[in-house]
């Protein structure tokens, strides 16, 4: 089926809601006098004696930066009438995108009934309707490991202004994969650009979102245990890493520590970039299925080390990095990626 003719349907199923509404048709491309299509949908309904048009852009996703372009569309198709609403209508359309509508006079609708319909006495909401389409499949590719470098540069580098050679360079990915993480950006309005370059709009929208898509079980786990204190297992980790030219870098409530010293804490948690094995049988580390003290993770990418700083001798991860790992440990991780969030990187942005 069509997107048009699920619009159609969806659209039918929300009017018909109204028992004062009748509807008299819809139809579905409508075109001018050279030939080119002009509306989706249009939809003529009465409201008593009264007869009004409904126009419609449908369009495949509902991005940002699609719903203001097809608003600007419906605008100058309506501008000089006075019988007609207009309305946007996607398969699914975020909380960001209908407040966009909302503000702009304009209804929506998705395929799922989720609506905001506002015109004469007629006012029709909808919220919470499970949507299949909900799983964003055009954002999926900016959560890929290499897309993701390009989220920690921009994200560890907030205020400053990137062109496409440089961000290449310094999240080590090539000049297609920046090209294709900057429109994806600019679809969800996360970035701005001049003419010095283009840099983060929104640092704190754009970490929430890839909050909800960070999958933190990429990484392999092994757990540990020692009759040593945490503090006594970090510091003989980052000797033996450092004697042995091993990348590494503290996460967790370990990273969280060093930058929100109240966090208390009674697991060690690192990455390890390689000889795990050897790390683990020096530090006479016990490998164990319970009641285990230290973690330590072969990295699903090396991204996970950029922006580590030096903590009093020791490597941390960055805190955007240890923030989004403590967001995937429920409970306490959650309170300490919060003071993390508050005390570190807010504070940059």
């Amino acid at each position: 089926m069509l997107i048009e003719e699920k619009a159609d349907n969806a659209l039918r199923s929300c009017l018909q809601r109204v028992p004062f509404l009748n509807i008299e048709k819809i139809v579905r491309e409508t075109r001018d006098g050279t030939g080119e299509s002009t509306f989706d949908l249009v939809a003529t309904i009465c409201l008593g004696q009264k007869r009004l048009r409904i126009i419609a852009e449908v369009k495949n996703n509902g991005q940002p930066r699609v719903v203001r372009f097809s608003i600007s569309q419906l605008k100058r198709y309506c501008e000089n009438s006075s019988d007609v609403y207009s309305i946007f209508v996607a398969p699914y359309i975020s909380s960001q995108a209908a407040e966009i509508c909302i503000n702009e006079g304009v209804g929506y609708l998705d395929l799922a009934g989720n609506c905001r319909l506002s015109f004469e006495e007629v006012f029709i909401e909808q919220r919470g309707n499970p949507n299949p389409f909900l799983e964003k499949r055009y954002l999926r590719s900016l959560y890929s490991p290499k897309a993701e470098r390009v989220l920690r540069v921009l994200l560890n580098n907030p205020g400053k202004f990137w062109r496409f050679q440089p961000l290449a360079k310094e999240a080590e990915v090539s000049l297609g994969q920046v090209s294709n993480v900057k429109t994806l950006l600019e679809d969800q309005e996360w970035l701005v650009t001049t003419n010095d370059g283009f840099r983060v709009k929104d640092p704190e929208s754009l970490l929430a979102e890839w909050t909800e898509n960070y999958n933190f079980k990429k990484n392999i786990a092994r757990n540990y245990y020692s009759l040593k204190t945490p503090a006594e297992i970090e510091a003989d980790l980052a000797e033996e890493c450092e004697r042995r030219k091993i990348t590494y870098a503290l996460t967790g409530f370990s990273g969280a520590v060093r930058y929100a010293p109240m966090v208390r804490y009674q697991r060690v948690m690192g990455y390890v970039a390689d000889g795990l094995d050897l790390i683990t049988a020096q530090l006479s580390l016990k490998e164990v299925t319970s009641g285990a003290n230290v973690t330590l993770l072969a990295p699903y990418d090396e991204g996970v080390f950029y922006g580590r700083q030096d903590v009093d001798g020791i490597q941390v991860s960055s805190p955007v990095q240890v923030y989004l790992d403590l967001m995937n440990m429920k409970g306490r991780g959650e309170e300490a990626a919060s003071a993390v969030l508050a005390k570190v990187i807010k504070q940059a942005w």
